[in-house]
């Protein structure tokens, strides 16, 4: 009985750990919701996000999405920034490639501009 307590522990914990491994994200703006995922954990250098747009509960798609990540500059350092244009994958799913230069607060601002209507931007912060 202890063994199989002590196995249904470890499994659930490990299982756990792997879904912790994974990037999540939400950020909103008036009707615009993005949930912005990774398949890793965010590290310096390169980062794969994925971007799932919905607009007024509907998927987002054949729009134009571009993202700015930049930190403000401060003592000692300049500002830095990163800006990409990210690929439609359909059905309200973007994806870019996104190169963070060092660990810290990144400010995201996510443009959004469809075939139709007003560009938006929805912003948010990561930190790692």
């Amino acid at each position: 009985m202890k063994t199989l307590l002590i196995t249904l522990l470890t499994l659930a914990l490990s299982s756990s750990l792997l879904n912790a491994a994974a990037f999540s994200k939400d950020a909103k703006f008036r009707t615009t919701k993005v949930h912005i995922t990774s398949q890793k954990p965010l590290t310096t250098g390169s980062n794969v996000l994925v971007f799932n747009i919905k607009k007024d509960a509907k998927a987002l798609s054949n729009s134009k999405v571009s993202i700015k990540a930049f930190m403000p500059a401060m003592p000692g350092m300049p500002k830095m920034e990163s800006k990409v244009d990210a690929k439609d994958l359909g059905n309200g799913n973007y994806e870019a490639k996104l190169n963070i230069a060092m660990g810290g607060t990144w400010q995201i601002h996510i443009f959004i501009t469809p075939a139709q209507g007003k560009r938006s931007r929805v912003k948010t912060s990561i930190n790692f």
